[in-house]
């Protein structure tokens, strides 16, 4: 019977439910995910190192024989072992950390294999928590025909839990040989391939390796782009209102605007029409700088659809740009009989109610919220419309899964924004079902904003800047850094440095705003600074998207060397957006890094997103760029396409032949690759 990689561990294996609570808090929930964990590394135990020849800082595996042990309790408890092979050579072991019975299995004269690296100590080599095969005498055992894989894991999974439940794993998979059509072509089996990499032969070298790990590349990016030809098709079989466009309206609307639209937003926008006029539903991804204008853009889209009696949302990243998109919005349709709603998470029972009854009954015409406005709960009178900020990462299959929210079978149109500009090569892998818009223009009276890179050491000087600047009447922020990973200590953080700034320069308003405030608080101080009530805005990131003050002119980010270049280039956005000369200061702590000497470098050189996007990617590779490494949701398990993009040809050549040749091919690719992701790809 074949496999089925999207089933669940429990299918094939016996194992407790702590075992298999384990094992998904690893990342690993199906029999598919298992087998492509692949091995971060090696160990060869296939042979034994004499003690006299052991290497400092090399690992070996060691046949010898307990000579004593005692616990020191000098400086801090430690457990020290002593143990001889047979030529009488002598190692030290070394426990800092260890269970009160671990002593006892240390007694005279018991032998076992010992495996870990060598560190030169004052007495000779020495291993430091050994990895230990007890055995039963002095009697050596087989030693292993393979390398030893070694995974990344989780408190209370072992390397030998891991090796035995893949081991077992591949025995399931081996039938699949005989059924494998790459084989033609030159590569490996599916099943030698996992072979290889899981279990090398200690005498594989990295060639071998690496055509092993070329077998899955060209595999993945197979199946993703199968994934992205299913989804064209179908798209093409689905259909959606076709949107009377109100032209009259529309120009009424862009006349009591008080700027003009650049030529760059008028293209996008009348491809946006071009394809709302259709029974085919829009996918389209408007790509665009930090402050090209892809909101206006995005509004009209609305307005289209709105003006045709149907309902639009717009989903965005965080709470405070909700708040402020529809502030912004309400301001623009000023005199206008349409009716804008905010729905996030973190609202008030009877307030959410209220919105989701209004958006039920058609009462209310424009949603803005953050991923609450897909719920279950909430229910569209007339959805026609779907705006998703690029920030939420959605990919193919929960882009089309949003069809869901369409009301009388019928698809709605689908606008994804960007302000992180992409390499076509990239954007067409990751986005391949959408067509592509970009908005490569900023409006008139834009000024490059300078920036400058400095030493955390020239703080004081730097705050008096600030003062100065806040004095002669206008605004800057000031991004606090990225501490690890937690929300709690970022928000003390920025409370910290926003009372340090408030004392240094008392004549100067502080405010602060971050993402464990709450809404009316968080809003109240928003209002404050767009008013110029606050001179001086102490944030963490959730300022990074969205908000546009055009009196702010300076931009401070800490520790600049910890955030990425496509979040410091969204942060230094929100400064540049009125007529005055803009300023960003990246202070950074040293010493620096190189790939943080890099980001910083390219910052201070390049205003233009599509540079910095590719200098991104040239540093970080393809998978970090699109954000999906810092959100846990790689996009691609093997396959790299910065590394990987000489492959793209070859791949598009085997997808078009499978699909007009191999559909079983294609199902089997599907459902190893895209197990549980393919039910909007069916029918």
């Amino acid at each position: 019977m074949t496999p089925n990689f999207s089933a669940p561990l429990s299918t094939y294996f016996t194992l407790s439910d702590k075992k298999l609570a384990l094992f998904e808090k690893a990342g690993v929930k199906t029999l598919g995910e298992l087998l492509l964990h692949l091995p971060l590394r090696y160990e060869d135990r296939s042979h034994l190192t004499p003690i006299a020849d052991l290497k400092h800082e090399t690992y070996a595996l060691v046949h010898a024989e307990v000579v004593d042990s005692r616990v020191s309790f000098s400086r801090r408890k430690m457990l020290h072992i002593t143990v001889q092979d047979s030529s009488g050579a002598r190692l030290y072991l070394r426990y800092f950390h260890f269970f009160a019975s671990q002593p006892k299995q240390f007694v005279a004269g018991r032998w076992g294999l010992f495996y870990a690296k060598a560190q030169a100590g004052a007495y000779g080599m020495e291993f430091h928590h050994p990895e230990i095969q007890w055995l039963n005498g002095a009697q050596l055992p087989e030693l292993s025909e393979h390398l030893l894989a070694v995974y990344s894991t989780v408190s209370g999974l072992s390397q030998k839990d891991w090796r035995k439940l893949i081991a077992q794993a591949l025995v399931l998979v081996k039938p699949l040989a005989v059924k494998d059509v790459l084989v033609v072509r030159g590569y490996l089996s599916f099943y030698q391939a996992l072979e290889q990499l899981h279990r090398p032969q200690y005498s594989l070298d990295e060639a071998q390796l690496a055509k092993a790990r070329e077998r899955l590349i060209v595999e993945e990016l197979c199946a993703h782009q199968l994934s992205i030809a299913l989804a064209r098709a179908y798209r093409s079989r689905l259909q959606a209102p076709k949107i009377r466009i109100d032209t009259q309206a529309l120009q009424r609307f862009e006349q009591s605007l008080s700027f003009e639209l650049t030529k760059a937003q008028r293209r996008v926008f009348a491809e946006i029409t071009q394809d709302l006029t259709r029974s085919q539903p829009m996918m389209r991804l408007i790509q665009g700088d930090v402050g090209s204008g892809k909101t206006i853009v995005a509004l009209l889209a609305a307005l289209s659809v709105i003006y045709a009696g149907y309902q639009a949302v717009l989903m965005v990243p965080t709470e405070l740009l909700a708040e402020q998109h529809a502030q912004n919005i309400q301001r623009l349709l000023q005199g206008q009989s349409i009716q804008v709603a905010v729905l996030v998470s973190k609202m008030p029972a009877a307030k959410k109610r209220a919105t989701l009854q209004a958006v039920t009954s058609g009462e209310v015409q424009l949603i803005i919220g953050t991923h609450a406005v897909f719920q279950a709960q909430v229910q569209y009178h007339n959805l026609a419309l779907i705006m998703i900020d690029e920030q939420h990462r959605f990919g193919v299959h929960q882009r089309l899964a949003l069809q869901d929210k369409s009301v009388a079978e019928q698809a709605v149109h689908q606008l994804v924004l960007t302000a992180t500009p992409i390499p076509r090569t990239l954007a067409m892998s990751v986005y391949g079902e959408l067509d592509i818009s970009v908005i490569d223009e900023l409006p008139a009276g834009r000024k490059p904003i300078h920036t400058s890179v400095i030493s955390a050491s020239r703080r004081e000087a730097l705050i008096e800047r600030v003062g100065e600047n806040c004095r002669q009447g206008r605004q800057a922020y000031w991004v606090c850094p990225l501490i690890e990973e937690s929300e709690v200590l970022e928000c003390e953080n920025a409370q910290a440095i926003a009372q340090m700034l408030q004392a240094c320069l008392p004549d100067i308003k502080v405010g602060l705003v971050h993402g464990r405030l709450a809404q009316q608080e968080r809003y109240a101080v928003m209002q404050a600074f767009i008013k110029n009530e606050i001179a001086l805005l102490v944030a963490t990131t959730v300022i990074e998207v969205g908000v546009d003050v055009a009196n702010a002119s300076l931009m401070i980010i800490e520790n600049a060397e910890r955030f990425g270049l496509a979040q410091l280039h969204q942060l230094r956005g929100r400064v540049g957006r009125g007529a005055q000369q803009s300023y960003c200061v990246l202070m950074y702590q040293a010493p620096l890094g190189e790939v943080a000497r890099q980001r910083l470098e390219v910052m201070r050189e390049s205003n233009d997103g599509f540079v910095i996007a590719q200098e991104d990617l040239n540093i970080r590779g393809g998978g970090e760029l699109l954000g999906t490494r810092q959100t846990g949701a790689k996009l691609f398990k093997v396959a790299d396409l910065e590394r990987d993009a000489m492959l793209l040809p070859k791949i598009a050549q085997y997808t078009q032949e499978w699909l007009m040749e191999n559909q079983a091919f294609v199902e089997i690719l599907l459902a190893r690759w895209a197990a549980g992701k393919m039910r909007y790809l069916q029918s």
